[in-house]
């Protein structure tokens, strides 16, 4: 059984940081590639930022050196460390876990709110 429960969403100013996480249940989390997506209302999902198995990451570029993602596979969890954050950062966060080599198959979080806005 799979869960993933993402946390440290909120209210934050512009220019400000925020650290999401993500804590995995269920899986062989060093055998899987992590990813950060968002969604804003009425928009489609958008892939943030990924970090494989083997420690690659990867970042949409509208965050490009504002987001940071890593894991600690010690404690089967990923973060997205969220630098100068602008209001169009604002939208649901959610996890997702692919096992390398299976791009078919990925499970899902429920999803944070981050919400940039002074």
């Amino acid at each position: 059984q799979v869960k993933l429960v993402e946390s440290g969403g909120g209210l934050v100013q512009p220019g400000g940081s925020l650290r999401l996480s993500c804590a995995a249940r269920g899986i062989i989390f060093s055998g899987y590639d992590m990813g950060w997506y968002r969604r804003t209302p009425g928009k489609q999902r958008e892939l943030v930022a990924t970090i494989t198995s083997g420690g690659s990451r990867n970042y949409v570029g509208s965050v490009k050196g504002r987001f940071t993602v890593s894991r600690d596979n010690a404690k089967n969890t990923v973060y997205l460390q969220m630098n100068s954050l602008k209001p169009e950062d604002t939208a649901v966060y959610y996890c997702n876990a692919n096992p390398s080599g299976l791009p078919g198959m990925n499970y899902w979080g429920k999803g944070t709110l981050v919400t940039v806005s002074s």
